[in-house]
């Protein structure tokens, strides 16, 4: 079992958006996790989110595994969870995972769990 986590400052995220609008959110989501975020703080909790995952993966991000290779969901509660991309899953073989992501007084974390 592997654990990653990681914290980002929401304006920091903020000023990224207002410097480069929609371009930056493209760098790091995919189509379908732009319709889940609407805020700052949870494009934040994303940005977060992935890169935690990445740690978790002991990899971070790069040249064997990129924004897009991870893809952050959420049920029917809200509670998020993610995927890989196919190409991404033949690398890092995940048999379980677990993803908490929270933002509170400017600043949002994540902090995900796997099992290899």
């Amino acid at each position: 079992m592997k654990i990653g986590t990681d914290i980002v400052q929401i304006n920091r995220i903020e000023k990224a958006l207002t410097h480069f609008g929609d371009k930056f959110k493209q760098r790091f989501l995919n189509p379908q996790e732009m319709e889940l975020v609407q805020k700052s703080a949870s494009i934040a909790g994303f940005w977060a989110a992935k890169e935690a995952i990445s740690k978790a993966l002991g990899c971070g991000i790069g040249s064997e595994l990129s924004f897009h290779d991870i893809i952050i969901t959420k049920n029917s509660r809200g509670a998020p969870a993610f995927t890989l991309s196919k190409e991404a899953q033949k690398i890092h073989q995940i048999k379980a995972s677990s993803l908490s992501i929270s933002h509170d007084g400017g600043f949002a974390i994540a902090v995900a769990v796997i099992n290899q």
